[in-house]
């Protein structure tokens, strides 16, 4: 499984090498710019790691063969090969894990500096992890969203603009575990009713909230109830959760043009004999054995296109006004 745009590729990792760049990007962003805690063992390998990485799987994003992006991945049968999920330590995920299907915890995301300009190195991660949830047919993907820093006031009209407007459901609500906060740290803080309701405004609350937190919203998730302080980690957490059954649609139409980007390509036979003619516009770096199989016009007057080859999707997007000019010389 690998997507492409232009010079970029989102996929698991295939070897030692590509997961030890993911930890030491890890460690560039989480240790030396956030002011997480580190090992002396750590600070020698420039890496960051944890417990859970030895089951783990990368999702990571690739440009010129550098991991410039990675989420972390344990699905169900990896936790129950370490008696659990990462996001245990923090939150009572109980309700979560009585779901019958396949659940995930994403974990760990970061993108380099430098990649961070426009949103195409998120944007290609969660691709990738679409792309997963479909074929292991995860039913609920969550994990904690973290603010730099340990004091939540800080943050109070993001975190009570959550806690009024976006909790999760009862049925599947993870609730904080204050008894494993450090010592010294004020079980108090984990309130996300920070604010009273009159007192929250959602402009200065979007205002202080992560990209991440704001894409999640986007893609329809919801949040479980109370901050855990990580101390050694220098942040403080909110959890996420999202039912992929109500995310896909959405998810599929916001990151890559059509609700189905992701399922069985269109069968409108005139839209693959159309956008056929315009192959030679994509940027594609490998020769393709199949033509492309669909293609979306966006409201940014943009087309994206799917291109199915072996396990591979090719993603590329190409100006309307480019095809209709290409259109017109045919």
């Amino acid at each position: 499984m690998a997507i492409k745009v232009r010079d970029f590729e989102v996929r698991l990792t295939r070897n030692k090498e590509e997961r030890k760049q993911v930890r030491q990007l890890r460690y560039r962003v989480f240790c030396l710019e956030e002011g997480a805690n580190a090992t002396e063992e750590q600070r020698a390998l420039g890496e960051e790691y944890d417990a859970y990485d030895r089951f783990a799987e990368y999702m990571a994003v690739f440009h010129q063969g550098r991991v410039v992006g990675t989420y972390r991945v344990i699905d169900r049968n990896a936790a129950e090969k370490m008696d659990g999920f990462y996001t245990e330590t923090e939150y009572n995920l109980s309700k979560i894990k009585k779901y019958p299907g396949n659940i995930a915890e994403m974990s760990r995301a970061c993108v380099a500096p430098e990649y961070r300009e426009n949103a195409l190195v998120m944007r290609l991660l969660w691709a990738g992890l679409g792309e997963l949830i479909v074929r292991r047919k995860i039913g609920i993907v969550f994990g904690v969203a973290s603010f730099v820093g340990k004091n939540p006031a800080n943050s109070a009209q993001a975190i009570s603009y959550l806690y009024y407007n976006h909790l999760t459901p009862l049925r599947l609500r993870a609730t904080v575990l204050t008894e494993n906060f450090a010592d010294g740290i004020n079980p108090k803080l984990s309130r996300m009713n920070i604010l009273p309701r009159e007192f929250v405004s959602e402009a200065d609350a979007r205002a202080q909230m992560t990209p991440l937190i704001k894409g999640y919203l986007r893609l329809g998730a919801t949040f479980g109830r109370g901050v855990f302080i990580d101390a050694p980690f220098n942040s403080y957490d909110v959890f996420v959760m999202l039912e992929t059954r109500k995310m896909n649609a959405a998810y599929q139409k916001h990151f890559l043009g059509r609700e189905n980007a992701l399922g069985e390509p269109d069968e409108n036979k005139e839209n693959i004999i159309q956008i056929n003619k315009f192959t030679e516009l994509l940027d594609v770096r490998d020769n393709l054995k199949q033509p492309i199989m669909y293609y979306e016009v966006t409201k940014h007057e943009k087309c994206h296109f799917y291109i199915k080859d072996d396990n591979r999707t090719y993603l590329t997007t190409v100006k309307r006004v480019d095809l209709e000019a290409k259109n017109e010389k045919k």
